[in-house]
């Protein structure tokens, strides 16, 4: 997401910064790309204007002119408006005992899957999510929440045959508080489109549990249709936030862009993966950032917490400090690594990659990663844990039982002395420091 518009706006400001000091066309000129550029990634174009209007307001000025670095001061304008666009109260506002969630949307937005997502992060945070299917229509919606609720080991209330979206949702409440549970999320029903009696049902069942929040879900993937539906559903209904799910596809980013603008409600969480773990907070500087092709070190470190154990993280440093790290601890770093998300993904994380030439359409072959762990996994508990011994007739035995080839085994066995070596190397170099730190 946003690849298009991140390099769009790179381009605009590098000729801006070949110019040295800057005239007002100058900058004019490199806002009209920068337009263009925003109407492309599907932004709404009364955003847009405004948006516009504001950065050529501030970027014209003297000071701007006058400054050492006038591009920079540019696009430092451009990225704190950015922020101004999408910034909003992130925090979940959870009152009541138990408070309630209810999850809103039109049908195929991700309620359901983001219900889950979401009860397992409040999980780890110290809550305790009730998980509620309250969509009486679809038969298959209340099995597939109850199988990722035991997927995410979440509790999710049985509703009964006949019981209407109102009344799941006040017996759920009630046994919920019997067993200290809260807060309620609840995955109400969908419609293909906005209508009446969608409304007339969601106006009902807010009436009767009054809940903390009501968040949209919206497809990110819709462009300027997740706008409109975010617009509808806080006119008629009215909102407290939105989840943008599928953030991690193809989409343009005109969804992220316009809604805070367009409908006064803040971006809470996005969804960037299938996984029950890819639910993100949203943070309107790292996402402004990120479209500038300045890199995302906070979500990266963020995401790498979450992947590493912290007692295994302990133990692997025992491993490096005796110089015993092998195959098994190796293939534990490869799994972490998938954990964390797509590699591509990982790679725009960080500052000054995203704008390297032949960076935008990167994508990363993790199947690799996945071939090198069947690797592993065909080798013995003895091999792993002393692959000196791998000779010839092993690596057959070995390319044999993962589907690869000999040449894969070496590869892969090259890659782990390697890492050994490197890790011995940063071992050494931190003695030589505390040995000058002696001396």
């Amino acid at each position: 997401m946003f690849e298009g518009l991140s390099q769009r706006l790179q381009e605009a400001f590098q000729k801006l910064k070949r110019k040295g000091k800057l005239t007002e066309a100058d900058v004019k000129a490199a806002l009209r790309e920068v337009r263009l550029a925003l109407l492309e990634a599907d932004v709404n174009y009364r955003v847009v204007k405004d948006f516009l209007g504001r950065v050529q307001e501030r970027a014209v000025g003297e000071e701007v002119m006058k400054s050492l670095t006038p591009a920079q001061q540019v696009v430092k304008i451009v990225r704190e408006e950015l922020v101004a666009l999408m910034d909003g109260e992130r925090d979940l506002r959870l009152k009541g005992d138990p408070s309630v969630v209810l999850l809103v949307g039109l049908q195929g937005s991700g309620k359901t899957t983001t219900a889950a997502k979401l009860g397992l992060r409040l999980k780890g945070e110290g809550y305790r999510p009730f998980l509620v299917p309250a969509d009486p229509y679809r038969p298959a919606a209340g099995e597939q929440l109850r199988r990722l609720a035991e997927r995410a080991d979440l509790p999710c209330f049985t509703p009964q045959d006949g019981q209407g979206a109102v009344e799941r949702v006040l017996l759920a409440r009630e046994e919920a508080s019997r067993g200290g549970y809260g807060p309620l999320i609840v995955d109400t029903a969908g419609r293909l489109h906005i209508d009446d009696a969608l409304m007339e049902e969601l106006a009902q069942l807010k009436a009767a549990v009054t809940p903390s929040e009501v968040l949209l879900v919206a497809d990110a993937m819709t462009g300027q249709d997740a706008v409109n539906v975010a617009k509808g559903f806080e006119e008629r209904l009215g909102i407290t936030g939105v989840i943008l799910t599928k953030l991690d596809g193809d989409a343009r980013g005109g969804a992220a862009l316009s809604i805070k603008a367009v409908t006064g409600k803040p971006i809470k969480f996005v969804g960037v993966g299938e996984g029950l773990h890819a639910l993100e907070p949203f943070y309107a500087d790292r996402m402004a950032s990120r479209i500038l092709g300045m890199g995302d070190v906070l979500t990266l470190i963020e995401r790498a917490e979450a992947a590493l154990e912290k007692e295994r993280a302990r133990e692997l440093e025992e491993k490096f400090r005796r110089e015993e790290f092998d195959l098994e601890d190796f293939r534990e770093q490869l799994r972490q690594l998938r954990r964390m998300g797509p590699l591509d993904e990982l790679l725009k994380m960080l500052p000054g990659v995203p704008g390297l030439k032949g960076l935008g359409g990167l994508k990363m072959d993790e199947r690799q990663i996945v071939r090198m762990e069947a690797i592993i996994n065909s080798m013995t508990p003895e091999e792993r844990r002393r692959p000196q011994i791998i000779n010839g007739s092993r690596r057959r035995r070995i390319a044999k039982g993962s589907g690869t080839t000999v040449q894969e085994v070496n590869r892969l066995l090259k890659q782990f002395q390697m890492t050994r070596k490197m890790l011995k190397q940063m071992k050494r170099a931190r003695g030589r420091r505390w040995v000058g730190l002696l001396q």
